[in-house]
């Protein structure tokens, strides 16, 4: 049965027989063009899902100071911000058994890590710029509706998106084995933020050009059960009334004023900007040469050993250049841990989130006298630039 031909009626009656794809990369190239024979399910607000290409070949490193260390086949991201991790396989290959989903999952745990927004803007506008489309034709196209939203805002949901655990993960060949489809229902009972399906896309020819493809999705039925609407449930942004709240119950008075400083500040010469994670954050933007940069993210988790001020690097460099960024780096105190990340930054171009506790920054006397002085450097140096 499932070598039986497909029908097409027009003026007659024409038989399309099922064909291989010749090549790995052949079949690559198709999705990346038709993105849309992935389309299943629908949006928050109930329109179709429709993917839109970040990159293809999308590098995956495994730490904060690393180069690439794998490929994923295909990254795409929908209007609500979810992305969707593809890996393509034939059916020849024999990894897509079991080996394909271990890969998968690294790709996934790596990139919840080590995707920063800046880097993931950056990936997509380059992809558009190769493909000779315009931006605004772009994110026309991904955002619809929401066409004026900031695209720094999307890609930092996108992030945010990333790092919960709200993602797809899709598993594309001509043929899904049996061994493959059990591992992905059973993956998709256990996993509660992310959704892993099996897409069997059989490919139809017939005379001249003429193609067919029928995809067949697998694991829609127990995506169904855990979540009827398939797709991430709303994320909750923080207040600064809850930032404020969170502060007050941390028992050590110096980080208390430490973390209310850092936002004091920010609300009187930048702006705040409400996080979506699970634990309570606000990134802090400041304005430099003409525009809102993203520079920093202050964090309170559960565990309060755990608060930090975490830098935001990869957007500093894709807004202000690695100039600007290494002066800014340089230009803040040696604290303990964090001195040992901004070492490392160069080394990968001056793309991370490094990070020093809110401990250790209130163990310091002048620690966050230094930082704020350090923004204030960054924003006056850009304006003298300017």
């Amino acid at each position: 049965m499932t070598n039986q031909p497909v029908f097409v009626l027009g003026e007659e009656l024409q038989a399309l027989e099922r064909a291989e794809f010749e090549t790995e990369a052949e079949f690559q190239e198709l999705l990346a063009r038709h993105p849309r024979v992935l389309d299943f399910g629908s949006l928050a607000d109930g329109r179709p899902l429709r993917l839109v290409l970040v990159a293809r070949e999308m590098g995956v490193p495994t730490s904060t100071d690393s180069a690439p260390a794998y490929w994923l086949d295909h990254l795409f991201v929908d209007a609500d911000g979810v992305p969707t991790l593809v890996e393509v396989k034939r059916a020849t290959d024999t990894r897509i058994r079991r080996a394909v989903v271990g890969q998968m999952l690294d790709y996934a745990a790596n990139a919840a890590r080590y995707w920063p927004a800046p880097l993931l803007r950056r990936s997509f506008e380059d992809t558009c710029a190769k493909d000779g489309r315009s931006l605004e034709e772009a994110y026309g196209e991904l955002l619809g509706d929401q066409d004026d939203r900031p695209a720094e805002e999307f890609w930092t949901t996108v992030e945010e998106r990333l790092a919960a655990g709200q993602m797809r993960l899709l598993f594309v060949a001509d043929r899904i084995p049996l061994e493959l489809r059990a591992i992905v229902e059973f993956l998709n009972r256990q996993l509660r933020q992310t959704d892993v399906y099996a897409v069997e896309l059989t490919q139809y020819r017939g005379g001249g050009d003429l193609r067919v493809l029928v995809p067949r999705v697998h694991g829609e039925v127990a995506t169904a059960a855990k979540s009827p609407s398939g797709h991430a449930p709303p994320t909750q942004r923080t207040t600064r009334a809850d930032m404020d709240a969170a502060i007050a119950s941390r028992p050590d008075p110096d980080v208390r004023r430490t973390a209310t400083a850092l936002l004091d500040h920010a609300a009187s010469e930048g702006r705040l900007e409400c996080g979506t994670a699970k634990y309570r954050s606000m990134r802090i933007y400041y304005r430099v040469s003409g525009r809102d940069v993203p520079i920093a993210t202050l964090s309170l988790r559960e565990d309060p050993a755990k608060d930090d001020l975490s830098f935001a690097f990869g957007s500093i460099t894709y807004h202000l250049g690695h100039e600007r960024a290494a002066a800014f780096a340089a230009s803040l105190p040696t604290l303990p841990g964090l001195a040992e990340r901004l070492e490392a930054l160069p080394a990968k171009g001056y793309n991370g989130w490094p990070s020093v506790s809110l401990t250790t920054l209130a163990s310091e006397p002048s620690a966050v006298e230094g930082i704020l002085s350090a923004i204030q450097q960054l924003v006056d140096g850009e304006g003298a630039s300017a």
